[in-house]
């Protein structure tokens, strides 16, 4: 690939990781450009699957200042860049992979955060944002000013209210509220909640391997 080639790849993918809440690493090896193209259409306009470079990927990612660890880019490698909901986006990824063994999950990041591939299988495991909202909806009436602050505040804010509603008394959930929920709690289920198809060079219809690891 000619260095002004190389170079526009990488800003694209720093653009993406920048846009991105969530990004979820996988290998595609042996599936075809069907396969790959119903894996797009099943995880929405939200998400971003790319196929990807790894060489250029560690740039883009250093750039963005996006830590990914080396052995998450080792062999075919494709990025789900997720800008809706990681949960549903995890639940996508996870589904797929059942019916398609091919694609392997083999961790990513969420909200800065290094995920395993365990990590993504428990968040798939979770409600998505729509539902967690939902069940905090009570101790929002009661405290209205606290709302427009949690409709945009991270996930696993909203994941860990959601559990104090469900475990605690409404009184004990707005005063989790009041408090306010800071720190990461990536890895547990009970503490996480966990775009268009992107135009990029998709593998054929036979097993694909990259070009350049």
């Amino acid at each position: 690939m000619p260095n002004k080639e190389k170079l526009s790849a990488v800003a694209e993918l720093v653009e993406h990781f920048n846009g991105s809440s969530a990004t979820v690493i996988t290998e595609y090896r042996g599936l075809t450009v069907k396969q790959v193209t119903q894996l797009r259409q099943a995880l929405g306009r939200d998400t971003t699957y790319a196929v990807v470079k790894n060489t250029l990927t560690r740039r883009a990612a250093a750039e963005a200042g996006v830590s990914i660890e080396d052995s998450l880019l080792v062999g075919p490698t494709a990025i789900a860049f997720v800008k809706g909901d990681p949960v549903e986006a995890a639940k996508g990824l996870r589904d797929f992979a059942k019916a398609n063994p091919l694609l392997v999950i083999k961790g990513g990041v969420l909200e800065g955060k290094s995920l395993s591939a365990a990590d993504v299988s428990s968040i798939a495991d979770l409600d998505s944002r729509e539902v967690l909202l939902a069940k905090v909806a009570g101790v929002l009436k009661a405290l209205p000013t606290r709302a427009a602050a949690l409709f945009q505040a991270p996930l696993s804010q909203v994941a860990r209210l959601a559990k104090a509603l469900e475990d605690k008394t409404p009184g004990d959930a707005a005063a989790a509220v009041e408090a306010g929920t800071e720190g990461p709690v990536v890895g547990e289920a009970g503490d996480v909640a966990a775009e268009a198809p992107a135009a990029d060079e998709a593998p054929s219809e036979t097993p694909a391997e990259p070009a350049e690891q």
